[in-house]
């Protein structure tokens, strides 16, 4: 039986099936739907193989359309929009039923110099004697969200008792969620597969950050429907996704039945290494009558 790191590994290695099209599959997620990061994740795969590998990932922007069936493939087609002499410009479409579930346009960059700054990592307990997901599950969190098959591939760290803790804090002005992660084992040395595994990781726990404030479980459907509308990310320097990095998401605003979480993604010796912006529905269930 494969390990979940090896479903991860196996779900971003795409088939191609011919000029710019990739089939994608998936491994029971514990989900009704197909987990949103591993489209994105997957849509990226399938951006990237069609550019050459000299020209990194730097920002893609995507939108997610339609439930994904986790009973059949993804077919993932590139549009190969722009090849410049700096920039590579790519549109992805993922299709199942003949429908359009998601799209995704990544931009790519030759790697050039030029000033630099950042914001500085909080400062926060390290990783090692924080609880397991599963350690937090068994002290404050229901059964039915522990993990299953490939989403264990992704170690999480909660720095503070996470969103789904009925008893966790409400303060909407303060919601910012904290989480050290890695792959739960080492990755090959492939760049693109690290920029992927965290792709995927990045959806995992952002609308914590905007259901945390106001004492909302962001996983029982009792409290909030969630889903992911659009995920943005941003790629300033390399990074290891076998290697902890913590992962900072706070919510600037919700209305309207939506959410909006920004996300900081800091390697181990303290830089910051990717942007994220996401915004989500959560919608409160309907009065009885």
């Amino acid at each position: 039986m494969a390990t979940p790191l090896e479903e991860l590994i196996s779900v971003l290695d795409l088939e191609q099936i011919e000029v710019n099209i990739f089939r994608g599959v998936s491994h029971g997620a514990p989900y009704q739907r197909i987990f949103g990061g591993q489209v994105a994740a997957q849509a990226l795969v399938a951006a990237s193989r069609t550019v050459p590998d000299d020209r990194p990932v730097h920002s893609l922007h995507s939108y997610f359309l339609r439930p994904g069936d986790l009973s059949i493939p993804v077919i993932y087609e590139v549009d190969r929009i722009r090849d410049g002499r700096s920039f590579t410009t790519r549109r992805v479409v993922a299709i199942q039923h003949g429908e359009t579930i998601f799209n995704m346009s990544a931009s790519y960059q030759i790697v050039e110099t030029g000033i630099e700054h950042a914001d500085p990592m909080p400062s926060v307990p390290p990783p090692e004697g924080l609880m397991t997901f599963e350690e937090m599950v068994d002290a404050f969190g229901p059964a039915r969200i522990r993990r299953k098959s490939v989403m264990r591939s992704i170690d999480v760290r909660y720095v503070k008792r996470p969103a789904w803790d009925a008893e966790g804090e409400c303060d909407p002005a303060g919601s910012e969620t904290q989480v050290w992660m890695r792959t739960d084992g080492p990755l090959p040395d492939d760049p693109l597969l690290h920029v992927c595994a965290v792709a995927f990781a990045s959806d995992m726990t952002l609308m914590d950050a905007a259901s945390k404030g106001h004492g909302l479980r962001s996983w029982s459907p009792q409290d909030l429907a969630v889903a992911s509308l659009d995920h943005a990310m941003w790629f300033h320097r390399q990074f290891r996704a076998d290697e902890w990095f913590l992962y900072t998401q706070r919510s600037p605003a919700a209305g309207g039945a939506r959410g909006l979480a920004t996300g900081q993604i800091f390697t181990p010796d303290g830089h910051l290494a990717v942007s994220v912006v996401q915004e989500g529905l959560l919608r409160l269930p309907r009065a009885k009558t």
